[in-house]
């Protein structure tokens, strides 16, 4: 009885697995342990598709196969050079194999010579009869370069080949959508949809491409046919969702995430949409208890954290909210945006020191908000730590040069300080800034107003373009 080609690969695989466990040495054929081979790499066992390699190659020495399986193996392991010999080594006896020009482009591409991995991949092309491969492997190399307009007509000479390599369809649609060329998308999409119109990944991306033009009602239509075309797809639901929460259509966002849950595992993303659609409904224990499923789900998911902070935030409720934002801290004390909620919490405390330590933390890992450097110097204020203030804002200053609400800080500080020549030279860059900001003065340093009375900086021959009416600057009455 002859066997099926899935029997006899089996039925090697079978046999090259029970050598292993013994001392004996069976004959294998050349294409069989380049078949036992393959399906290790495809199973992500290299150990063994190593050994496959090397008994296949002491068996079969002169096989070009086997030898290209052990140039990929070198290359997996980053052996660069010792790919490199053995390749060249092949390419004397065989200068019409499409491998080792795709090899050759593949040890360019790992030393980012991606121009000449394209060049041996355009010759490759050339003698090859199975384009698609190939073609695959140019759009990657032009990905890899940022020209995405070649790269996408690479891919879409891919999808021309096999209609079912959803692969290159999403490479080709990042590239449109790296491009922001949304409409020609669409109709890319949409003539592929002719030509295979019940293919959901199809109307997914037509729809995120409605999506993300904002056209909510075409988008929605498009994830209805996706559901229609797979009503298993998770992903069509997920985006049905997102959109009926864009239209206020909350309820029904709710049900459509809902059908996610039965179809899988529950995803945090849609136990937190589902949350947050409650919580746009008024339904507040309803949202509450999703949020709590969200971070059971994935304690690492920020935006579960976060939202569930900012509920009791919203509900004025400062001490849950620090309670949560903390636990989220202990998880993970690198992000950013949990320490500018622990400082904000804090400072609605009136616990100015931990406030002050939260926007330290956010400014150290890289939040360069404005409103973070002004909040801290503030804050620094009420502890008194004037000289700490100044550095705070001397530092804001690098990134906002022209910033009259640094200026003025500046200026308030430094008549603090008993600076007055520092303190006028802020206040005129203050002003010449935008004197409106005059009122950052009169709020966080009130002990230097003196009535109204306007005022004249050093040059008393220069009028000032601003009404400066509640601060002298030579004459300063300290109320200290």
């Amino acid at each position: 009885m002859q066997l099926s080609p899935n029997e006899h690969n089996d039925f090697s695989l079978s046999k090259f697995e029970s050598m292993l466990k013994t001392n004996d040495v069976y004959f294998f054929d050349s294409e069989e342990f380049e078949n036992i081979i393959q399906y290790y790499l495809e199973n992500g066992k290299i150990a063994l598709a190593k050994k496959a390699t090397k008994m296949g190659l002491e068996q079969h020495p002169s096989s070009t196969n086997l030898k290209l399986f052990q140039v990929e193996m070198h290359i997996f392991e980053n052996e660069l050079d010792t790919a490199e010999i053995l390749l060249d080594e092949i390419y004397i006896l065989e200068k019409s194999n499409e491998e080792v020009y795709i090899q050759k482009a593949n040890i360019c591409s790992r030393r980012d010579k991606h121009n000449k991995a394209i060049k041996l991949l355009e010759k490759a092309l050339s003698i090859t009869d199975d384009q698609a491969d190939v073609l695959s492997l140019l759009g990657m190399e032009y990905l890899f370069i940022e020209d995405f307009e070649n790269a996408k007509y690479y891919f879409m000479k891919c999808l021309e080949q096999d209609d079912s390599d959803y692969t290159a369809l999403y490479n080709i649609i990042y590239c449109f959508e790296y491009l922001e060329q949304h409409e020609a998308a669409i109709d890319y999409l949409n003539i592929f949809l002719n030509k295979n119109p019940y293919s959901e990944v199809g109307w997914h991306q037509v729809g995120k491409q409605y999506y993300i033009l904002k056209q909510y009602q075409k988008a929605l239509a498009a994830f209805d046919f996706a559901v229609i075309s797979d009503d298993r797809f998770i992903g069509a639901y997920l985006e049905k969702g997102k959109t009926l929460e864009k239209l206020g259509r909350y309820q029904q966002a709710i049900d459509c995430y809902s059908i996610t849950l039965g179809l899988d595992d529950p995803t945090s993303f849609a136990l937190l949409r589902i949350g947050k659609c409650h919580e746009r409904l008024g339904h507040l224990d309803k949202a509450l208890q999703f949020y709590n499923k969200c971070v059971e789900e994935d304690g690492l998911l920020d935006k579960g954290w976060i939202a569930i902070t900012d509920f009791y935030f919203r509900q004025k409720n400062y001490q849950k909210a620090l309670y949560y934002i903390d636990k989220a801290i202990n998880i993970d004390s690198e992000n950013v945006l949990y320490w500018k909620r622990y400082a904000k919490i804090n400072n609605r405390l009136n616990l100015f020191e931990e406030a002050e330590h939260g926007y330290r933390r956010a400014l150290e890992l890289g939040n360069y908000e404005q409103d973070t450097w002004l909040v801290r110097c503030d804050i620094l204020l009420q502890l008194g730590e004037n000289q700490a203030a100044v550095n705070n804002l001397f530092q804001a200053a690098e990134f906002y040069p022209e910033s009259p609400e640094i200026e003025f800080r500046l200026a308030g500080l430094f008549f603090t300080l008993n600076e007055p020549c520092k303190a006028e030279f802020h206040l005129k860059n203050g002003l010449d800034l935008d004197p409106d900001f005059t009122i950052v003065i009169e709020e966080l340093f009130p002990r230097f107003t003196t009535g109204i009375q306007s005022s004249k900086l050093s040059d008393p021959t220069k009028s000032l373009p601003y009404n400066f009416a509640t601060f002298e600057v030579y004459s300063i009455v300290y109320a200290g």
